[in-house]
């Protein structure tokens, strides 16, 4: 069955970087975008970056464009999220996604001084 595990995630201050990782199994990761995610307290789960099989097309949150990347190894069948500049806004339970709907139990990341 298709499985998604995050780690990587943590308390930071603001201005430090993360990265986070997403170890997938289960299904041909290759063939599949994957999507990162995140949920603030009493806020929406919303998109923050996708990234196609190949990882030849990304895309952001306007509010991560420029500070956040995304990329993928097909190979390791892993995506990353790399997080600099953090903000305390940032902070947020992160999940990846697998674009058919597959959701991993994700990974905290407070920024606080």
């Amino acid at each position: 069955q298709v499985q998604l595990v995050e780690s990587g995630g943590g308390l930071v201050q603001p201005g430090g970087s993360l990265r986070l990782s997403c170890a997938a199994s289960g299904f041909t990761f290759s063939n599949y975008g994957m999507e990162w995610y995140r949920q603030a307290p009493g806020k929406e789960r919303e998109l923050v970056a996708t990234i196609t099989g190949t990882g030849g097309s990304v895309n952001y949150a306007d509010s991560v464009r420029g500070r956040f990347t995304i990329s993928r190894d097909n190979a390791k069948k892993a995506v990353y999220l790399q997080m600099t500049n953090l903000k305390p806004e940032d902070t947020a339970v992160y999940y990846c996604k697998m674009i058919l709907g597959y959701w991993g139990q994700g990974t905290q990341v407070t920024v606080s001084s």
